[in-house]
């Protein structure tokens, strides 16, 4: 029976059952079947995939540092490559997350780099002339047959277009589409079935991770999304960077679509290819930490930041200015979000674990609310290590790994987004670490944290909060009154009932009510008070005149809810 129902299962959730049967092949080939069977699938393993060579399955996951962590990765590698583009390409991501896998683990699988075959020529002109919509000698002088780049979504091609402009031609992988909906159907319904069989592999989130991992993609395999973004951050750097030495390569909109980009080609050469810091012209070394200064406030201050800032993105051009690549995966915080991780920094850098507890409390995913005083030490005995640190002294995989370990160990579960901006920061300290040039992202934030909290409280920004707050207020006394009028009658169409039998707790409830409305009136009146002083601010007051109207206002309701007599009464 319990086959029939996976079958049935199966069929609804996923469409090509070929393309199944092949990865449960391929896991299997190379020692899943202990996870396999763990997962119900076991009637969908092959007649002969008995073999002696198994992955021995784990009751609960080993600590780091187990030899099996080692074990896994080479089999998992082996698996991704034998399965294609959209498997090598998760297996990238979870290279990238020190924060839950072993540092073995992460090795092996950071070698599916450069594991992606290139799309033949052939192809590249078929897709090119079918998107341009014209013949590629319309265009292009000259396309290398040879790519400079290879993904798993796509290559990369140095162009020269007609007027010998120099350009970079971004190919998307044919079928990778429908390619990746597929294996992301599969997998999702497997890591659903493991995720079931144990609490351990569940709190990992893997199949959090792969839904993100589809989300993002989603958006990596659209091209015109890279270019917007490229456009956007632009235009966001032209406002700080007054020299103009950041260079964001240029986008040919005319002969870019979905499946193809063409870029400015940008003459230089990587940070990751530089030897040490003596090799960069003192200029250069200048501009690199104004350049991390920048994106550290296009992170804090707009919201939206380049979240894959690693030494092959980083160019050092011919005329010693930046270039910066590859926009595909961008970060974006929200204002409350933005806020949120202001806070964050601004306790960890002044050393507040107790205030960083409850701004992680905010953002993070948990089923029970832990033991704030023991999380509180545990946080303040996990990072205090690190902090003041300068890149060459610390290693930001160890604190980025005692961070969420630290967070695990008491169910807390850090949603990836947040996840991509700490290693944004991460990153960006890190930018120097190849050629030795000491960065420290700390005094970095130091130095911004404290004019965005300033511009945080501002008078104009406290006005606007009050404005939707006291928004919000009207809205709910609305919608309050119609929701509980619609509940009574459906409740009284269903003969429900409710009957609350707690006298001996009538006085204290009383009491608390009167506070709780006391305490609230306080609170509201305490605001439209602050308000119509912040209203004062750089104004001289001779005369009950030369007091602004709106802070007349301000004052007059803040005066009526603390006289208003039925704060005061039960």
């Amino acid at each position: 029976m319990d086959i029939i129902k996976t079958s049935i299962g199966l069929t609804k959730t996923i469409k090509n059952v070929g393309r199944f049967k092949e990865i449960v092949y391929v896991f299997s080939k190379h020692g899943f079947n202990g996870m396999l069977i763990k997962a119900g699938l076991s009637h969908f393993l092959p007649g002969d995939s008995t073999t002696k060579d198994q992955l021995v399955a784990q009751q609960s996951l080993p600590s780091q540092g187990d030899p099996w962590w080692q074990e896994l990765g080479t089999r998992l590698r082996k698996s991704f490559e034998e399965l294609g583009p959209s498997f090598i390409k998760l297996g990238q991501l979870m290279s990238s997350r020190e924060d839950i896998f072993d540092a073995a683990l992460i090795h092996e699988l950071k070698l599916l780099q450069n594991k992606v075959k290139p799309i033949p020529f052939s192809e590249v002109r078929f897709i090119l002339e079918d998107a341009l919509k014209e013949p590629l000698d319309t265009i292009f002088r000259e396309i290398s047959q040879d790519p400079i780049g290879t993904a798993s979504i796509g290559s990369v091609y140095k162009g020269v277009l007609i007027n010998d402009e120099e350009v970079v031609i971004k190919i998307r992988r044919p079928g990778i589409t429908k390619s990746i909906q597929t294996d992301f159907e599969i997998l999702n319904f497997i890591l659903t079935k493991l995720e079931s069989s144990s609490e351990e592999i569940k709190f990992l989130g893997l199949s959090k991770m792969v839904q993100d991992f589809f989300k993002t993609t989603q958006k990596e395999l659209n091209f015109l999304i890279e270019a917007q973004n490229a456009k956007r951050l632009s235009e966001n750097l032209k406002k700080i960077d007054s020299e103009g030495f950041l260079v964001i390569p240029r986008v040919y909109d005319e002969y870019s679509n979905q499946d193809v980009l063409v870029l400015e080609f940008l003459n230089g050469k990587p940070f990751n290819e530089f030897g040490s810091v003596e090799e960069l012209d003192k200029e250069v070394r200048k501009r690199i930490i104004e350049s991390v200064n920048m994106f550290t406030h296009t992170l804090l201050a707009d919201g939206f930041f380049h979240a894959d800032l690693h030494g092959g993105n980083f160019f050092v051009l011919a005329d010693k200015r930046i270039g910066i690549i590859d926009f595909g995966l961008m970060g974006t915080l929200s204002t409350k979000n933005r806020t949120n991780l202001i806070a964050i920094l601004y306790s960890l850098i002044s050393h507040d674990f107790d205030n960083l507890v409850y701004e992680f409390l905010e953002v993070a995913e948990y089923e029970g609310i832990p033991n704030h005083q023991e999380l509180v030490r545990d946080i303040e005995d996990a990072l205090s290590p690190y902090i003041g640190l300068s890149v060459q002294q610390t290693n930001m995989n160890e604190l980025s790994m005692a961070l969420v370990r630290t967070l695990s160990r008491h169910r807390l579960y850090l949603p990836r987004n947040w996840y991509i901006i700490f290693r944004a920061l991460m990153t960006l300290d890190g930018v120097g670490r190849s050629i030795g040039l000491d960065l420290n992202i700390f005094n970095i934030l130091k130095q911004e944290i404290p004019s965005l909290v300033s511009k945080a409280l501002s008078k104009n920004k406290l006005q606007e909060e009050l404005v939707w707050a006291g928004k919000d207020i009207v809205t709910s006394l609305r919608i309050i009154p119609k929701h509980l009028k619609w509940f009574l009658r459906e409740s009284s169409k269903k003969d429900y009932a409710f009957q609350f039998s707690l006298k001996e707790l009538e006085k204290t409830g009383i009491s608390i009510s009167r506070a709780i409305k006391f305490l609230g009136s306080c609170f509201l009146s305490g605001i439209l008070f602050l308000s119509g002083v912040l209203l004062l601010q750089g104004q001289t007051i001779q005369h009950m005149r030369d007091i602004p109207t709106l802070t007349l206002i301000f004052w007059f309701f803040a005066l009526a809810i603390m006289l208003n007599p039925t704060i005061y009464k039960d």
